[in-house]
């Protein structure tokens, strides 16, 4: 009798916890590196992106979602920790899961509420030492030696002996670069890779693993998370994706010459310092608008990229029951107020393509009210009914992707570089404030491209204290910086530890 009733247990558990699986999604978690809102279902007629285009369609697009952070590091910190850096200290390179190791990052989360957590590519910041381990279940790194490094997320090895993937030749290959001795970075720099050996990059081989693991079968439900490095510079994509685009046609963004001038002393001069030493120079040299092909044309490597995610989606025993993600850590600069790059609490830097699909998720609906990247972990927990995870600081977005016509406008926060700078945005107003007290504020409707800074005008004075009002009331002090840690690697395994004091 005892026996019986073990096994009569054992079934109805197992039926259980199939039930259980069958009633909670799979989740892909896809992101992109440094795209800024040049997808074309986001209004651009220039980007090539039909994958991400036909996302949408199936989806819910947020046209005014914006990154937790002004670049990498900060902003996937507050992703994965559902924290922004004023809570946690990580405003730049500081390890979050070394000052906060009782923090659950996202994929524990998933883990710890029975799914199966497979990783690949840059989630995390991608030098040594900064994936977090903790809640994967299987995480790929493409050889050995990276393992061996403490896990970097190696795309573009610099060191021509290490160099397992394609790099153009004449290497470097942009006449931005061409002729200088490049020793790492490679900043603005781009260029075409052979057709052929489009298998052989790492964000391809990133993307093949996932449609491995979406190939099989699995016993519950899965959270899939692959990060990709383009569109990041280099600029390095396989030659059809630089022949999408007419060379001839491509379009700079609009410039006002006199853009920096009404900013604040200080940012005023660190970015009229930055626009001579990139913007001035490509122009310089004839040399904008192919720059902006190669990041074009990474865009488009991105999107087929995703299209090749979603292709083995579609034909996988997974297809009618599976979210799919895609989102991007922080936007670019090309040549907006003299800048290449992130790094600013503007919108170039913030605004980002994030888009959801999948059962329960709203068809062909585009929302325009703010929303932040931070909000995607509340979000995950409520659609995938994850197990509590206190302290979250984003709000959940489920309600609105099941009706689009329940969203309402916010003001969302982005902080800075530093304790005290931030930004707070919503869809009629940015103010900036530095972490010196000084400010800019513009009204993005009439100037959505921040040309027009209306601190100094009285009128705006209530605007500002009211927006001021949505940021903390007080910011941690920057986490422990990584130059007083050392990485201990034994093996294939690393912690981080403080230096030694003299």
């Amino acid at each position: 009798m005892t026996n019986r009733l073990l096994v009569i247990t054992a079934v109805i558990s197992f039926f259980a916890n199939d039930l259980w699986a069958e009633s909670r999604p799979n989740v892909i978690f896809f992101a992109v590196d440094d795209l800024c809102d040049w997808v074309g279902a986001m209004g651009h007629d220039q980007a090539i992106t039909p994958n991400m285009d036909s996302l949408a369609r199936q989806g819910v697009l947020f046209t005014g979602a914006h990154a937790p952070g002004v670049y990498c590091a900060p902003s996937r910190s507050a992703i994965f920790t559902g924290q922004y850096a004023s809570t946690t200290g990580c405003y730049g390179t500081e390890v979050y899961h070394y000052d906060h190791p009782e923090l659950v990052p996202l994929q524990l989360a998933f883990q710890r509420s029975g799914y199966g957590t497979f990783g690949a590519g840059k989630l995390f910041h991608h030098r040594e030492g900064y994936l977090d381990h903790r809640g994967w279940d299987d995480f790929f790194v493409r050889n050995e030696t990276l393992k061996r490094k403490g896990w970097r997320i190696e795309t573009w090895p610099m060191a021509v002996a290490e160099r397992d993937v394609p790099f153009p030749e004449p290497f470097p290959a942009s006449i931005y670069n061409r002729g200088k001795q490049v020793t790492g970075g490679l900043f603005l720099e781009w260029g075409a890779i052979p057709n052929e050996r489009e298998e052989e990059m790492a964000d391809t081989q990133r993307v093949n693993y996932a449609c491995d693991v979406l190939k099989q079968e699995h016993q519950k439900p899965f959270f899939l998370a692959v990060g990709l490095y383009s569109p990041h510079f280099p600029n390095y994509a396989p030659q059809k994706y630089f022949d999408l685009y007419d060379a001839d046609q491509i379009k700079a963004p609009p410039y006002k010459l006199d853009d920096l001038e009404d900013l604040p002393a200080k940012i005023r001069k660190k970015k009229e310092n930055r626009r001579r030493q990139h913007h001035e120079k490509l122009v310089g040299m004839d040399a904008v608008e192919d720059a902006i092909h190669g990041y074009l044309a990474c865009v488009s490597y991105a999107d087929a990229m995703l299209g090749r995610v979603l292709k083995t989606l579609r034909s996988s025993p997974h297809a009618d029951n599976t979210i799919v993600v895609l989102w991007s850590d922080h936007g670019y600069h090309h040549g907006e107020k003299g800048d290449w790059g992130k790094h600013t609490l503007w919108e170039r830097t913030s605004n980002v393509p994030l888009i959801w699909s999948g059962p329960g998720i709203a068809v062909d609906a585009s929302v325009g009210t703010t929303v932040s990247l931070i909000d995607m972990y509340p979000t995950l927990v409520d659609l995938c009914r994850l197990q509590p995870v206190q302290d979250l600081e984003g709000e959940s977005l489920a309600k609105v992707l099941g009706d689009p016509s329940t969203a309402e406008d916010r003001d969302v926060f982005l902080p800075d570089h530093d304790p005290g700078g931030y930004a707070i945005i919503n869809q009629d107003w940015r103010l900036i404030h530095y972490s010196d007290g000084t400010e800019e504020i513009y009204d993005v409707r009439a100037d959505p491209h921040e040309w027009h800074n209306l601190a100094a005008d009285q009128k705006f004075q209530a605007v500002k204290q009211r927006l001021r009002s949505r940021a903390p009331d007080s910011f941690a002090p920057p986490a422990t910086p990584k130059n007083q840690l050392r990485l201990v690697i034994d093996g294939t395994t690393f912690r981080w530890e403080p230096k030694p004091k003299p």
